[in-house]
């Protein structure tokens, strides 16, 4: 561990850099080098981030193994702490699912030794993940200039609503009303019906996957340069990005794109359909699986030759009509019987589940997506696990999320080197909790 110097010169390495710098050359010229339990062993994440974006974020990097230190106000912590129901014993699980596996101190940033305390975090840290207003850090001394002056090395990723620079950078930002903004309520919903968001904060969870990509390839620079930089990501690029293809469509056509409720607006037929008991999806997704379809699931092959149908362009024109008939076939028997045959034709399909169907499923349990921890509060917790299935450094066995300050002083002893008279000196004043 490096230790704290006022006086860190800009361009002086740290040791841990030397010793990357020796395992990537242990790697390239073919070393025998110890193999990582978890790809990111040894990186450390100073977390001052809120709600999802950030948290989302730093989950996935504790996931692959990073030390991450979730800094929270004293006694509130972070906002999410107070979003219930639902909750557990007057825990919220909305905060349990965006923290895992890391560890808490509480830090007035607000107090000049609370600044203190993070400026040594930085020092010690690879990476730092905030979601301040614009300003806000840098007034307090805690900015990327301030922070890289101390250690170059640091990677500073700063997200916001609308990015740190352009005309809206001092407006705060909120997945609901970026979903608004960004196009993704246009194209969500029934055709006549009302522009919906959907079903989780689905901008905020885009920008920490893509803060999650940004950190890893700053990560790899790093080995190159020697250096770290600053990442600036904003809830509007990502959810201007997830329009995907609905984006590329209006730039080269230059036609707006509509709402399709369950349907697919160059697909078909792939929507919802009624069976006599219930729903299923059906994602036909080329001509040979409509064929298949016809000829073995609905046992009408002709109108697979039938020129409105025989191709996807030909089908989306005559969508109206495929969809009548296909409605009055498949509401004449169960959703089992449709799907047993559709998947015996190979032809996609699935039926239509609710949250519990999903999460106490065989396939969810067998590829190991929900695990119970021991927890001090609750005795024993249910919680999702990472989905990054690595089989060289798998992901770490999560731990609870972290109650606030839990970690305080095993950081500042572990961290920071502080001794029991600097933690309490510390604690007097109310730098830390």
């Amino acid at each position: 561990m490096a230790a704290w110097n006022a006086d860190f010169q800009p361009g002086s390495q740290p040791s841990q850099f030397s010793a990357m710098i020796a395992m990537l050359n242990g790697l390239v010229l073919g070393g025998n080098m110890k193999r990582q339990t978890t790809a990111l062993e040894g990186i450390k994440v100073l977390d001052l981030s809120r709600v999802l974006a950030g948290p989302w974020c730093t989950q996935t990097l504790a996931d692959l193994g990073a030390d991450v230190w979730k800094v929270e106000q004293p006694g509130t912590g972070d906002e999410t702490r107070s979003w219930k129901p639902p909750e557990l014993n007057g825990e919220s699980t909305y905060f349990m699912c965006a923290n895992r596996s890391k560890r808490s101190i509480a830090v007035d940033i607000k107090h000049p030794r609370g600044q203190d305390v993070i400026r040594r975090l930085a020092f010690e840290a690879d990476v730092l993940v905030e979601n301040y207003r614009r300003g806000s850090l840098s007034s307090l001394g805690l900015g990327y200039e301030d922070l890289k002056a101390i250690n170059p090395r640091l990677i500073y990723c700063s997200i916001s609503g609308y990015g740190r620079t352009g005309s809206r950078a001092d407006e705060a930002g909120y997945d609901f009303a970026i979903q608004a903004e960004c196009g993704l309520m246009a194209i969500t919903g029934e055709p006549d019906g009302t522009p919906m968001k959907v079903g989780v904060a689905i901008v905020d969870l885009a920008t920490g996957m893509n803060a999650v990509q940004a950190i890893l390839a700053a990560i790899i620079a790093r080995y190159r340069t020697g250096s770290g930089q600053f990442i600036d990501l904003s809830l509007l690029d990502a959810g201007v990005s997830v329009l995907a293809n609905v984006a590329s469509g209006y730039l080269a056509t230059d036609r707006e794109p509509r709402r399709y409720g369950n349907a697919h607006a160059a697909i078909v037929p792939y929507e919802i359909f009624s069976g006599s008991d219930g729903i299923f999806a059906l994602a036909v997704g080329n001509d040979l699986q409509f064929r298949a379809l016809c000829e073995h699931v609905i046992g009408r092959p002709g109108f697979s030759d039938d020129p409105r149908f025989a191709t996807n362009p030909a089908r989306n024109v005559h969508r109206n009509d495929l969809r009548q008939i296909l409605s009055a076939v498949f509401s004449e028997r169960s959703v089992a019987h449709w799907l047993s045959l559709l998947r015996r034709s190979r032809v996609p399909a699935a039926q239509v589940r609710s949250v519990p169907d999903v999460l106490n499923s065989s396939e969810i349990m067998e590829r190991g997506l929900v695990t119970e921890v021991s927890d001090p509060v609750h005795g024993r917790l249910k919680l999702m696990c990472s989905p990054l299935h690595l089989r060289g450094t798998p992901p770490r066995e999560p731990t609870p999320p972290p109650r606030v300050g839990e970690h305080t002083d095993a950081i500042l002893a572990e961290v920071l080197g502080a001794d029991e008279d600097e933690i309490a000196s510390f604690r007097d004043v109310g730098a830390v909790e």
